[in-house]
């Protein structure tokens, strides 16, 4: 991970615990109000609008009309949010279960053809279990035309070699080349199956990001097309969790946030062919509840893992302690004009979002914390097609919560 240093940057926010974390933020659970608050910011205060009614939601994504489309843990319909209101009624159409009992994987993503308007097609990556042993899953992507309530002519275009009882996350994303990427993790806590070493396995999807066609299919420039004991779907490798990626607006290129073990959360410019460096090197550290190391692929939490090697990526910025790094988005709406080209990252454990705004070169200037006051776990954040910054609670009593200006 040498060839980015100079970018390198650290971050320093909350604590975290190892196996506590989950434990932790599961008992304390605060309340959120039905009204919208008013919340100050370093350019001034922002109203936040709460969409209430769903259970823990995990991804968003807007279609052409500005409707929005939630998913939720351990279910298997989508939900949709119309003029702020949701919808009581169900989209279904979708195979069940589509998602495991554990909240620790990023659940289930939603995404919206770029030519929604002309085929209708919604893309829904999660993980399915093995038939002959329900213990372990694997990540599928289905796809379906939306017709008013319901998915119909679904069909599964994509599905994983890599098997695993980990809390290994999906998420799925349309480029401007309008090519389907797609993350799976490889985290690496498995005890029937999954380790954190698929990520340097080019056999396998674990630890890696894909590059499909919309249908499915390998498109003939991917960079490992022609390269012997390669997967041809393979875009990157080295990747833990990617639990958010955005494509940024000016460069074209794909970033994502990868969720850290214990410290070591990461934002990753990604270039195709290259490797991310996960389980060999990184800023985290093997959890407390892991004294060994063997469950994550670390070293016991007493040492340091390497932080770089040759042939290995620096990520342009980290986070120690981690924020559990969830979704992101670059801000480019109206709006906000203060926040324009600045990039926003959700944090699970940290309870926030992470504002990070760029110099002229594009190298991180500064950043802030925002939205800690509401004690939310905040896993999706997304840009609207009417400039709102909109985020997912990942909470039983969860919501989606608008970003507007105060009045």
């Amino acid at each position: 991970m040498a060839t980015q240093s100079r970018l390198r940057t650290v971050i320093v926010t909350a604590v975290s615990f190892g196996g506590l974390l989950l434990a932790a933020s599961v008992l304390a659970q605060p309340a959120l109000p039905d009204e919208p608050q008013i919340v100050a910011t370093q350019t001034g205060p922002v109203r936040v609008v709460p969409i209430k009614g769903l259970t823990y939601p995990w991804a968003l994504a807007f279609l052409p009309d500005g409707d929005l489309l939630v998913t939720e843990q351990n279910t298997s319909a989508l939900r949709r949010i119309s003029n702020d209101a949701l919808d009581p009624t169900p989209i279904i159409g979708l195979p069940a279960p589509i998602t495991s009992q554990r909240r620790d994987t990023a659940g289930v993503d939603v995404t919206v053809h770029p030519r929604f308007e002309d085929n209708g097609l919604v893309y829904v990556s999660f993980w399915t279990p093995k038939p002959d042993d329900p213990r372990v899953q694997t990540a599928v992507i289905h796809r379906g035309r939306l017709d008013g309530h319901r998915l119909v002519d679904t069909e599964q275009i994509f599905e994983s070699v890599s098997w695993t009882d980990g809390p290994s996350a999906i998420r799925a994303i349309f480029g401007p080349d309008d090519k389907l990427f797609v993350a799976i993790g490889a985290p690496g806590f498995g005890t029937v199956a999954g380790e954190t070493g698929w990520a340097q396995d080019p056999q396998h999807h674990g630890g890696k990001l894909l590059r499909l066609n919309d249908d499915g299919s390998i498109p003939d420039d991917n960079p490992f097309l022609n390269e012997p004991g390669h997967l041809p779907e393979l875009y990157v490798l080295g990747i833990r969790n990617a639990i958010g990626m955005a494509f940024h607006p000016e460069t074209g290129q794909l970033w994502e946030t990868e969720n850290g073990p214990q410290g070591g959360d990461e934002v990753n410019v990604i270039r195709p062919g290259l490797n991310y460096g996960w389980p060999v090197v990184t800023y985290g550290r093997a959890y407390s509840s892991d004294p060994e190391g063997a469950r994550s692929g670390l070293p016991p939490p007493t040492v340091q893992p390497p932080t770089s090697a040759p042939g290995m990526e620096e990520p342009f910025l980290y986070y120690t302690p981690s924020i559990a790094i969830a979704g992101m988005a670059f801000y480019t709406g109206d709006q906000f004009p203060e926040w324009t080209g600045d990039l926003f990252v959700g944090g699970l454990i940290g309870r926030q979002v992470s504002r990070i705004q760029f110099n002229a070169n594009n190298l991180e200037r500064r950043r802030e914390t925002l939205f800690a006051t509401l004690g939310q776990r905040i896993r999706d954040v997304k840009q609207g097609p009417d400039g709102y910054l909109y985020l997912t609670t990942d909470m039983q009593d969860g919501a989606v919560l608008r970003i507007e200006p105060a009045p």
